[in-house]
């Protein structure tokens, strides 16, 4: 028996099962699942587990054909380049580095939301309290690591936040009016108010740069281009997809992409590099009906706009008191790097824009 053991470690060798790189502004990931139990053989490239950041959910491929061994529970809080396991596997093929395994998108289908909510970390929002009692949870690892996230913001930004209304006339006009010859124009994509609050934000940050600025340690950090992070709400949460290089992209095209977002973002088939790189976010409440709020800035940006619901409301134009549909608009920025003045000019622009959407078109 000794012999066998001895030829058979000669046969084979352990690898370990490394967590992948997370993205620039995410540390740390949530051990959702294992999709094989330890001592089961898995071929290469086949998923072998399920990880989750506070941006997205990936599945990691096996590097080799082999066998699991020392898995790490499900649930733990695991960082890139950790092990997470080892897989046994033959020495007739050299193991690739374990720095080459990449993760893939993978769409949680329903059965396996039911078996992750039934695991031994639920989420919050399915904890009911008996009546007069109370009960303490531990927090997961994801809820832990947002609420570092915001606090560290919140402890390094000055955050200062400015308010303007928005005549949505035109704009609501202009989708009435063309919103059918724009479906058939572009394969079925619909005109929404995106496109005309990201052409405005992208066409403000070249006017006012400051607010497409980061502060990294003594210096100011300035892009070159309007990369925006449009916030995306799934099952699973908010996730922010970036519309890269906007200030070039036509109404179509952002639409498109907003779509296309969306529509990945609920499949969780969202790819790393589509959350990367954000300048500046837009986040709209007002699709949950928000008449306001104070929106929170993201690491390593000094601006957000945060859109809200569309409401008539009376206001006085040319000395006549009308009604038109009124939409909140509220901008938050880093006072350390952006002063009030520009921070106003900036709203000021993006509201006179969107008023007028003649303006982005001609682009004056």
């Amino acid at each position: 028996m000794a012999k066998q053991a001895e030829k058979k470690s000669k046969l084979t060798q352990k690898i370990d099962i490394i967590v992948p790189p997370l993205g620039e502004t995410v540390e740390t990931a949530l051990l959702a699942r294992w999709l094989l139990k330890e001592g089961e053989i898995i071929e290469a490239g086949e998923p072998i587990l399920e990880l989750e950041t506070d941006k997205i959910s990936l599945e990691v491929p096996a590097p080799e054909r082999g066998i699991l061994f020392s898995p790490l529970p499900a649930g733990s809080e695991v960082k890139s380049g950790q092990s997470l396991g080892q897989l046994e596997i033959s020495k007739e093929k050299k193991a690739p580095s374990t720095s080459q395994f990449t993760p893939k998108p993978t769409e949680i289908s329903k059965n396996v939301s039911q078996k992750i909510s039934s695991s031994s970390i639920p989420p919050e929002s399915e904890i009911s309290l008996p009546s007069g009692e109370e009960r303490r949870l531990k927090l997961t690892p994801l809820r832990q690591a947002v609420a570092r996230n915001l606090k560290e913001i919140q402890n390094q930004a000055a955050v200062l936040t400015t308010f303007t209304e928005i005549d949505m006339s035109e704009v609501i006009a202009l989708r009435k009016r063309y919103q059918k010859d724009f479906t058939e124009m572009h394969g079925g994509t619909k005109l929404g108010f995106m496109s005309f609050f990201a052409g405005a934000v992208a066409r403000a940050l070249i006017r006012f740069p400051v607010l497409n600025a980061y502060i990294e340690g003594d210096e100011a950090v300035y892009r070159r281009h309007a990369n925006l992070g449009i916030a995306v709400t799934t099952d699973k949460g908010l996730v922010v997809p970036v519309i890269q290089e906007a200030e070039s992209l036509s109404f179509a095209n952002i639409e498109q992409q907003v779509a296309d977002f969306a529509k990945r973002a609920r499949e969780a088939r969202l790819l790393r590099e589509d959350l990367a790189g954000a300048s500046f976010t837009i986040t709209n409440g007002g699709i949950f009906g928000s008449l306001l709020s104070t929106p929170l800035l993201s690491p390593k940006q000094s601006g957000v706009l945060g859109l809200h619901a569309v409401k008539e409301r009376p206001v006085a134009v040319a000395g006549q008191v009308v009604i038109r549909p009124m939409m909140y608009a509220a901008l938050s920025y880093d006072h350390r790097l952006v002063d009030g003045r520009e921070g106003v000019s900036f709203l000021k622009t993006v509201k006179e824009l969107v008023e007028d959407p003649a303006r982005l078109l001609l682009d004056v």
